[in-house]
């Protein structure tokens, strides 16, 4: 099975990776596991302020913070995966990604809070669904 994890650092990805525990069939060889995060893009006045390469350090480093946790749970656990970081509208990105990728699950975080979509899930959570057509899977 192709899973494609979409991540953020926040309490819902460690939720994710609680789950992910429980269901260990998951975290077996045979599984391709894609961890992917999105960073918002930098805005334009202030990435034309900025060199190229400090720029894409910046998107790097902040993608690590999100991975690092991530890598060291996976490695406790035994699974490769694979470690993606796209840079732009999250919702948009992380539908793209599993559609192209041919994703036959996706992995998604659950916000309880914001505007009227979001009470139930967050707006990226939201988005998300509404513009893919990969299965998709919503931890609370």
């Amino acid at each position: 099975m192709k899973i494609l994890a979409a991540v953020d650092g926040s309490s819902y990805t460690k939720r994710m990776l609680g789950y992910l525990t429980a269901q260990a069939e998951w975290l077996v060889a045979g599984h391709d596991i894609t961890v992917l995060t999105v960073n918002a893009a930098v805005p334009p006045r202030a990435a034309a302020a900025l060199d190229r390469e400090m720029l894409q350090s910046y998107y790097e480093d902040e993608a690590e913070k999100v991975f690092k946790p991530i890598r060291s749970f996976f490695a406790k656990q035994g699974v490769t995966a694979t470690f993606v970081r796209k840079t732009g509208h999250a919702a948009e990105l992380i539908a793209k990604t599993a559609e192209s990728g041919k994703f036959d699950l996706l992995l998604l975080g659950s916000h309880g809070h914001g505007a009227l979509s979001g009470l139930v899930m967050g707006s990226v959570t939201a988005k998300v669904l509404a513009s893919c057509r990969t299965p998709a899977l919503l931890i609370r």
